[in-house]
């Protein structure tokens, strides 16, 4: 008789074994799919898609020459801080994430615009009203620019 001090299991198929065949099937299926889903996000149009973009694209574009000559990241806070005060602070920032969201460029001023809304905010609707609105869009900076607005 034989002894082995090895456990053996039946022709090898053990939970290590059943484990890896299961991510060896799921795995490139999720990989495919996500994969899938994020070419469809992407704007292939080249058109941007957020209405807030287009207005910062085409801000002021014929009133004077140092207007037309704005970058886009002052005409985004001046179109969203007209926003703010039609609207309300929430939608401007709901904007103002589609807008770095679509045009990873304005991500280095999102903070200076998202503390101008808070700002904004505060003289509009007092600082506890306006610190409802805040989300945590750019690092919490639109609650920032509510707290130096207000102390």
């Amino acid at each position: 008789m034989k002894h082995s001090t090895t456990p053996q299991t039946r022709s090898g198929r053990g939970p290590a074994r059943r484990v890896g065949r299961t991510l060896a099937f799921v795995l490139p299926v999720v990989l495919v799919f996500s994969g899938t889903l994020a070419v469809a996000r992407v704007n292939w149009s080249g058109s941007p898609s957020s209405p807030v973009l287009a207005a910062a694209d085409t801000a002021v574009s014929g009133a004077s020459s140092r207007a037309a000559a704005r970058a886009p990241h002052e005409a985004l806070r001046d179109t969203l801080l007209v926003e703010l005060q039609r609207e309300n602070p929430g939608v401007a920032l709901t904007h103002l994430q589609q807008a770095v969201n679509d045009r990873p460029s304005l991500a280095r001023h999102c903070t200076s615009i998202a503390r101008a809304l808070g700002k904004a905010a505060v003289r509009m609707y007092g600082p506890t009203k306006a610190q409802s609105f805040a989300r945590p869009v750019c690092d919490t900076s639109f609650a920032s620019g509510v707290l130096t607005a207000h102390g």
